[in-house]
């Protein structure tokens, strides 16, 4: 990175208009967002699960097992936010609270490439962060996913902030704070948690103090670390340990009933169960009949194939610039402040790592690999930069003015793409017929939720004890 050229690019960016225009296109998009949300929530899990839990303890008057729920005994860091609309009875406030921690991603981002890139390349990681489709389809929505994202960057962050102090243990402290807030937010934490938890005497054996205890002193900031995070998430622990003998219940319910999981056999298609675990990839072989050098690249696919509500092409749809973006953030990596060039590799490994183990554990789903997005959105930036720094070297007027020209057309053609993706979900979520009071709330979810008249209907007509039989319900 040309450390002049991005002295120039500061004394420009606040007066260009340059700048005007992101900020316009940022607000837009904010607002874009604010009414695709003012509409009844009609997403599954949102109505399962992140909205059903919170209403039933209120319901309740407090926290109780809920048995005939296995994600009931899920984390709840967010859920537990959402009572207080629900409170009020607000099941539309929730999306708003989950949008929330997008902005404050958003926020990251922009303070982390201010002082390192320039105002205007920090605008455009946020309106490249916050348009990405997947970050538009969770904004709008009353998930959880959101909220990991945040909880993770700010402790990677913090982590880079720790190396800059010198290695100050209240800064670590505070980065096992929020990845422990991570975790109970979401079980994908565990993943975050392990990965940082070997990456900080990584860190410290390879940038902090050498000497005859180094190797120790290194050791005890990642037990630090790591116990800092449990103890935070420990409650949630605590709970389904109470509840159910395993403290990350149900995640490997296998290690802690193994008996009894080998005597529940279930048997779904004619296929035992046992089967069915035999992998990912066997499964996505039998259900989606994909070949060997598909699910050879499931890390590179989940960029370009993603399908809104298609468990098979990952539900949800990622940018095919955060795949090709990063590459560029490490051209001439030697060149540019030491600190920056150190960050880049932390976090292109993070997101290569995480990337990896999700793929490896479970079905792929585009949400389930969300932590790394910012990180990917940064490194794109870093990109873009080089490319332009590559541009500005090239020997002729003509041919950097080709260079910049090509550049502006990525830009322009990845918002572009994301721009559809939300006038899509306008033509989708018809929010403008909710707000203006064409049709009304039973109305609206009717037309999203196909079996609303039937639920309505058994509410209001059978006897609480009635049986009822669902199918094809989902």
């Amino acid at each position: 990175m040309d450390v002049n050229s991005i002295k120039t690019e500061r004394r420009i960016g606040g007066t260009t208009w340059i700048n005007g225009l992101l900020l316009g296109f940022l607000g837009v998009l904010i607002i874009s967002i604010v009414v695709l949300s003012w509409v009844p929530p009609v997403s599954k899990d949102a109505l399962v699960h992140h909205l059903a839990v919170p209403k039933l303890y209120l319901e309740h008057g407090g926290v109780y097992e809920i048995p005939s729920m296995p994600f009931s005994y899920y984390p709840m860091n967010l859920d537990l936010l959402y009572l207080i609309p629900l409170k009020f009875g607000q099941d539309i406030l929730p999306k708003f609270i989950h949008f929330c921690f997008a902005l404050l991603t958003a926020g990251i981002i922009f303070g982390y490439l201010k002082p390192r890139t320039s105002r205007t390349f920090a605008l455009l990681g946020v309106i490249l962060f916050l348009s990405i489709p997947i970050i538009i389809k969770l904004s709008i929505t009353a998930y959880v996913d959101l909220g990991i994202i945040f909880f993770s960057t700010a402790s990677v962050f913090l982590i880079f902030k720790w190396m800059k102090s010198g290695f100050h243990l209240g800064l670590l402290i505070l980065s096992a704070v929020f990845c422990g807030l991570a975790m109970g937010t979401k079980y994908n934490g565990l993943v975050v948690l392990f990965l940082l938890t070997l990456l900080v005497p990584f860190l410290y054996s390879r940038y902090g103090r050498k000497g005859r205890n180094g190797f120790f002193r290194s050791l005890g900031c990642a037990a630090l670390f790591f116990l800092v995070a449990m103890t935070v998430f420990s409650p949630w622990m605590i709970r389904n340990h109470y509840w159910k003998g395993n403290p990350i219940y149900p995640l490997y319910q296998e290690w802690f009933e193994a008996r009894k999981a080998v005597s529940s056999q279930v048997v779904v298609d004619n296929i035992p169960e046992k089967k069915m675990n035999r992998g990912i990839f066997t499964y996505r072989s039998m259900i989606y009949k994909e070949k060997w050098w598909e699910i050879a690249l499931l890390p590179v696919r989940i960029f370009f194939q993603g399908e809104d509500g298609n468990p098979q092409y990952f539900d949800g749809k990622l940018s095919p610039f955060l795949f090709f973006l990063p590459i560029f953030a490490f051209y001439r990596i030697r060149e540019g402040p030491e600190q920056v060039r150190r960050e880049k590799k932390i976090l292109f490994v993070f997101a290569l790592l995480f990337l990896v183990l999700v793929v490896f554990t479970r079905d792929l789903r585009v949400r389930y690999v969300a932590p790394i997005i910012p990180a990917l959105v940064i490194l794109s930036i870093f990109g873009l930069i080089n490319l332009r720094e590559m541009a500005l070297k090239l020997h002729t007027r003509s041919a950097r003015g080709l260079g910049f020209m090509g550049l502006c057309f990525l830009v322009i053609f990845s918002m572009t793409i994301n721009a559809n993706y939300i006038l899509d979900q306008f033509r989708e979520i018809q929010p403008f017929q909710y707000i203006k009071g064409d049709v009304s709330r039973d109305e609206y979810i009717s037309k999203h939720r196909g079996e609303y008249p039937t639920l309505k209907f058994v509410n209001g007509h059978l006897p609480t004890d009635a049986l009822i039989l669902f199918v094809f319900v989902g």
